[in-house]
């Protein structure tokens, strides 16, 4: 273990690299400041050698850690020292930081309308999005609450397989629950055994026997079509497109009145 570190536990050195990575420090950036720490005014050549890196590549590194306001340097004898800057200006690069990501975001604010206007453009045209495995199928859930909540259509419809139900909800067990919180209404036709009422839901039954191969939801003019591909992994498919979600809400509208 270098000098750098003398003294410390292993404990308080990973805890130290962590909240400088994250504060934006490359770890090479890291060692060079904690050298700066540990050495006191220093000559670049002996700052290279005690963070085992070459002495270019130091020189670089202490030029953007002084951008940065932690190191500072002065010239006495010919000669240039760098030294590290009071740790307690380490707050001012969070602040600075702080006050970078509040003008992009201001930024963000300006252009946003204009990018979201090329956006529902694009919208009107038919968008097929592609998701896998559990994180998939979270996605897709968290996208009827999130979808439904902004658009203020607190209703969406789902023809339910008995065979996939329990697939979902292992992937998002707490979307019912999350669901019912948001105020959020779903009227399902369910296939296969099963069903039970969770709260703000009706339910209709197309069949108690046989179940179907994919699991449905209809909701803020997109399709989602969710089954189990041949190696038992689930899949979603997602089509974004208002013509094609109101033809299968007339379709579950019809089979929901037939019931």
């Amino acid at each position: 273990m270098t000098s750098i570190y003398y003294g410390c536990t292993i404990d308080f050195i990973i805890m130290i690299e962590k909240i400088l990575e994250k504060l934006g420090l490359s770890d090479k950036e890291i060692k060079v400041y904690l050298t700066c720490l540990s050495l006191g005014p220093s000559p670049v050549r002996k700052i290279a050698e005690q963070a085992q890196i070459n002495r270019g590549t130091t020189y670089d590194i202490l030029r953007s850690l002084k951008e940065l306001g932690l190191v500072s340097y002065y010239h006495q004898d010919k000669n240039q020292y760098f030294i590290a800057e009071d740790p307690s200006k380490l707050r001012d690069t969070v602040i600075h930081k702080q006050q970078q990501l509040q003008g992009v975001m201001n930024e963000l604010d300006e252009i946003i309308p204009q990018l979201k206007s090329r956006y529902d453009d694009a919208g009107s045209k038919p968008v097929v999005k592609y998701y896998e495995g559990s994180a998939g199928l979270k996605t897709i859930l968290r996208d009827v609450i999130d979808a439904c909540s902004e658009l203020g259509d607190k209703e969406y419809y789902a023809l339910s397989s008995s065979t996939i139900k329990e697939v979902l909800y292992e992937a998002y067990k707490d979307f019912s629950k999350e669901r019912i919180t948001a105020g959020i209404g779903v009227k399902v036709i369910s296939i296969g055994p099963g069903g039970e009422t969770r709260g703000l839901d009706e339910r209709k039954w197309l069949t108690k026997r046989e179940s179907a191969p994919t699991y449905t939801l209809l909701y803020a003019g997109k399709v989602a079509m969710i089954s189990i591909d041949g190696s038992g992994r689930p899949i979603g498919v997602m089509i974004e497109d208002d013509n094609i979600y109101q033809t299968q809400k007339m379709t579950f509208e019809f089979m929901w009145n037939k019931l």
